[in-house]
């Protein structure tokens, strides 16, 4: 298999192997504003395979947004609670 070749200006930040988690990664990245391009082999798409490099989607940002992107996918999720009510106004 041939090595990918990278897009000009474009960073691989993330590997998946599959779609579904490529997805999820750039959904993730673009929900904190940072432009997100996916790259794969159409035919590992079309026969659903994700065996020796088929089906492997790399997510790419800008080079700019690369520290940021990397960043973001290496942390940590915070801990406590998951969801928060706000609480009421004070009555008057």
């Amino acid at each position: 298999m041939a090595a990918p070749v990278e897009q000009v200006g474009l960073v691989t930040v993330y590997v998946a192997q599959g779609m579904l988690r490529a997805m999820v990664i750039r959904g993730a990245l673009e929900s904190a504003g940072i432009p997100v391009m996916l790259s794969y082999e159409s035919f590992g798409q079309t026969l659903g395979l994700t065996v020796d490099g088929l089906g492997q989607v790399r997510v790419m940002v800008p080079a700019e947004w690369a520290r940021e992107a990397k960043e973001l996918l290496t942390a940590q999720p915070p801990t406590g609670e998951r969801f928060s009510v706000p609480k009421p106004p004070p009555s008057a």
